[in-house]
């Protein structure tokens, strides 16, 4: 098996730990495995492959100090024949939602969701995907 190396922040290592033996893990390398594969096979279910598809992606940062907000602008701009609607909103003292409602392929949609998890400072990125064309919805 490869050893690689990864450079992340001491809170995030630590929330990793604290995990890892909350659920059992044997060591930090099982869980990032699993999370690799987890994360990996997103986008790899095969009902959703050449469906048309809406997705809708969330993503929460600290506007103080970061480019986030530029950033997701970029985003929006550079994928503006998929975003088909993006909201933006305050909350909280020092956070942002951008809400983006996103209409085309599976690949599409997953290379959108990719950048914006590479967004660095971003807290969260959660998204859901569904299939709007005239085929059966997933069960």
């Amino acid at each position: 098996m490869t050893v690689v190396s990864v450079s992340m922040p001491d809170d995030l290592v630590d929330r990793i730990d604290e995990f890892t033996e909350e659920h059992g893990y044997t060591g930090r390398s099982e869980l990032l495995r699993e999370a690799s594969r987890n994360l990996l096979g997103e986008f790899e279910d095969k009902r959703l492959e050449g469906r048309e598809l809406m997705g809708i992606v969330t993503v929460v940062f600290d506007y103080e100090g970061t480019a986030v907000e530029e950033r997701m602008m970029q985003l929006r701009h550079e994928h503006e024949d998929i975003v088909a609607s993006n909201f933006h909103s305050h909350v909280g003292d020092h956070n942002c939602m951008e809400l983006f409602i996103l209409e085309g392929s599976l690949e599409e949609i997953s290379t959108f969701v990719g950048r914006i998890r590479a967004t660095q400072d971003t807290t969260t990125v959660d998204y859901s995907v569904t299939p709007i064309d005239s085929g059966d919805l997933l069960e």
